[in-house]
């Protein structure tokens, strides 16, 4: 017998719920780099596909993370480094804006760079 959907959906968000009250502090920024990076992937399938409203819905989830980064950034502690991501995830934040107007998967490929290498650098810590 097979679960329903409904179960196996409860089941992955109670995982996913534990993953999260559970991970350090640097294992949620990865997390959110993860869930910013597989959204704008999304976005640009949906372009190809001409799916506007799938476009739309991915790519707004991406600058909600990238708003969640931006909103847990310790301006006072953590000085330049801090001054620099905020600069850079405000970039990205507009870029991806324009990348939704254009539905340009070009811009989406150069926000996706960035999200990798910093992905990258706190997955290292």
């Amino acid at each position: 017998m097979y679960a329903s959907n409904n179960a196996y959906a409860n089941a992955n968000n109670a995982y996913m719920n534990n993953q999260v009250m559970t991970a350090s502090r640097t294992k949620l920024v990865v997390m959110l780099y993860d869930g910013a990076i597989r959204n704008l992937k999304l976005a640009k399938l949906a372009i190809g596909d001409k799916n506007i409203e799938k476009t739309n819905n991915s790519v707004i989830k991406a600058q909600r993370i990238l708003s969640e980064l931006m909103s847990t950034l310790n301006m006072e502690e953590g000085g330049e480094i801090s001054r620099n991501l905020m600069a850079l995830y405000q970039y990205m934040h507009q870029r991806t804006i324009r990348a939704n107007i254009d539905k340009n998967p070009e811009i989406l490929d150069e926000v996706i760079g960035y999200l990798e290498e910093l992905r990258e650098a706190w997955s290292q810590i």
